[in-house]
């Protein structure tokens, strides 16, 4: 049976100063001390535990100790927040990643949450700002000068999944599954092509790829990433860390994203996807389907057969319904699962009859209109800095400027749900123990990461609290024996006799 996907996202915003210094490492931090500030949670900052990580362990076997990000970073700022989240500076951009949570509906919520933090954190800003300067925040994934920064998804799998068939299986859907999760792109970034050559593309990622499977996430980027860090039980599970998608303005969007792959990983851990759909070159295939609006483009099968993303997709869909039917979606949640089933046919269906009709839920198609609107009105050339800029804007996190928000597209989460979700962790993961205790115990807590807390309550040495589990330290498990606890001492001499995290 297979394991339940408990994932989470990891979004790189992009930033720029307007009116002031543009170093986007100091504006990324002022950005998040502007925040904490405003929250009244400086006094109570928690630093991030580094002591687990370990980025260069590949999941085929070995270890690459170069690849490790650089020691200067771990000195940046990196904040843990009481919903469970992490908010930090990573490669010279504000980074969220959301807390773990069990469904891509709850995904979507905290994904929500996120984007507003980001937009109080851009106003709590302006106060340390010079009169007039702004930092102005975009959830993109490229400069458009050459440069890409990601959004990333991360799923729990089994340890004892073969890792080559987890790779061999998953690219179809990574390569192919950008004709419903991408946020669209004026022009082209790949070395030899133009605007005129590809005037608008489905996503904004699809040119920086350059290896089918890697370590790597800012270098020669794979379509299927090998970093081993689990981030749990390391002896049952691993963390598939997905570098491939594009940050989405769509809520639709992000729920198919992340809840099309869930079911896909479920499959294949029950060994019921089988290999009808791999790939002969997955990384010219990403490229070619992402150049081609019309989803006409056909890319090469390993069996020589050629077939367009939506058969791809439409394959995968129709071995998703028999999972449903043989195997049940316990482990993506059933009401979930089989929403997104549903959603994920609706998609399909309106991208091969006409992808206007699915404007409301896909980005590339939202963004397609205004950007066609406009150069068809001013008689604009393809790829003109006028349409980059319409680009641009549309995913700019200022809600005035907003384009995505003027779109019409559809929503799933509620402002109420979005404010909740700034501040109160998920009830259905560990991340629920981490972001309580940081409420309620924070002078209390020297470190968090996202495996264990370490405590000081006045003993020696220090308190470290495991959560290898991340379905233990539940709002079920624990609720209680914190709401019961005056303070931490007493938490962790109860936690001491039981086994909920």
């Amino acid at each position: 049976m297979a394991l339940p996907k408990v994932c989470g996202i990891e979004t790189e915003y992009g930033i720029v100063v307007r009116g002031a210094d543009n170093n986007p490492v100091t504006a990324s931090s002022l950005l998040i001390n502007a925040y904490l500030a405003d929250t009244a949670r400086e006094r109570d900052r928690i630093g991030w535990d580094f002591e687990d990580e370990q980025p260069a362990n590949d999941a085929r076997g070995f270890s690459l100790e170069h690849s490790m990000a650089p020691e200067v970073e771990t000195t940046l700022v990196n904040a843990v927040l009481t919903n469970g989240a992490r908010f930090y500076v990573d490669h010279a951009h504000p980074e969220i990643s959301t807390p773990e949570v069990r469904t891509a509906r709850e995904a979507v919520v905290w994904d929500r949450g996120a984007d507003e933090i980001v937009r109080r954190a851009m106003i709590a800003a302006k106060s340390m700002l010079p009169e007039g300067a702004e930092i102005v925040i975009h959830k993109n994934n490229s400069d458009g000068k050459g440069n890409s920064y990601g959004c990333h998804e991360n799923y729990l799998v089994e340890r004892d999944l073969p890792f080559g068939r987890l790779t061999r299986q998953i690219t179809p859907h990574f390569v192919t599954r950008q004709i419903f999760t991408g946020a669209g792109k004026v022009g082209c970034e790949l070395l030899g092509r133009s605007a005129a050559d590809v005037p608008y593309q489905l996503t904004q990622r699809a040119d920086f790829f350059e290896e089918e499977i890697g370590l790597e996430t800012t270098l020669k980027r794979p379509i299927v990433n090998t970093r081993d860090e689990p981030h749990a039980d390391p002896l049952k599970y691993r963390r598939l860390h997905v570098i491939v998608g594009d940050a989405n303005m769509s809520e639709v969007a992000t729920y198919l994203k992340v809840g099309t792959t869930a079911i896909v990983l479920a499959m294949i851990d029950d060994d019921e996807l089988g290999d009808d759909w791999s790939l002969g070159h997955p990384v010219p295939a990403i490229r070619q389907i992402s150049h081609d609006p019309t989803l006409t483009q056909t890319v090469q099968l390993a069996d020589g057969r050629r077939a367009t993303a939506l058969e791809i997709q439409w394959g995968l869909f129709e071995r998703a319904r028999k999972y449903e039917q043989s195997h049940g979606l316990e482990a993506v949640d059933e009401a979930v699962g089989a929403d997104v089933l549903d959603r994920w046919e609706y998609v399909l269906t309106g991208l091969e009859r006409d992808p206007d009709s699915v404007a409301h839920q896909v980005d590339w198609v939202a963004k397609r209109r205004l950007v066609t609107g406009y150069a068809e009105r001013h008689g604009v050339e393809p790829g003109s800095n006028k349409l980059k800029a319409i680009d641009l804007q549309y995913h700019d996190m200022r809600p005035e400027r907003c384009l995505a928000l003027r779109a019409g597209l559809e929503t799933m989460v509620s402002s109420a749900e979005a404010t909740a979700a700034m501040t109160q962790p998920p009830t259905s993961t560990r991340a629920y123990f981490r972001g309580r205790c940081l409420d309620k115990f924070a002078a209390d807590i020297v470190a968090a990461n996202w495996d264990s807390m370490v405590f000081d309550v006045g003993r020696d040495p220090l308190r470290r609290v495991p959560m290898m589990e991340p379905l233990r330290g539940t709002a079920d498990h624990v609720a209680t024996l914190i709401d019961e606890s005056n303070t931490a001492r007493e938490l962790l001499d109860r936690l001491g006799g039981t086994s909920t995290t």
